[in-house]
């Protein structure tokens, strides 16, 4: 069901293992995967210190964007869930001190975007 839910463009929660080996070079002593989601090419992850956004950019996904946000930098967020006719889903990230969500992340419909949502609201709160 993974594998088809990637090809369909669900988001599914996925191993810890499974990215490990991917984001390993980027961890620091003692910081620990806790969940980690995957959206059709990019991933959420979850670790004991931060949120880390994996951006897998053009056809080959040679080109990989990271960016770390610290849990107390976040000042608040929202989530729209999909509907009959918007069938997107969206989670939006405000860093501290902007006006504007500083990252957008597309869901498609599926229960990922409450876990993502529950996950946050325990890291943030």
């Amino acid at each position: 069901m993974g594998l088809l839910s990637g090809m369909m463009g669900n988001s599914t929660q996925i191993s810890t293992r499974e990215v490990k080996s991917e984001i390993d070079p980027l961890l620091i002593p003692e910081e620990e995967i806790e969940h980690a989601y995957k959206l059709v090419r990019d991933l959420v992850i979850f670790t004991n210190k931060r949120l880390i956004l994996v951006d897998k950019q053009g056809m080959t996904a040679k080109k990989i964007a990271y960016k770390s946000i610290s849990y107390r930098s976040i000042s608040k967020f929202a989530t729209e869930t999909a509907g009959h006719f918007d069938l997107d889903g969206e989670l939006k990230i405000w860093i501290s001190g902007q006006v504007e969500p500083s990252e957008i992340l597309q869901f498609k419909a599926g229960e990922t975007l409450t876990h993502v949502q529950k996950t946050l609201a325990e890291k943030v709160l």
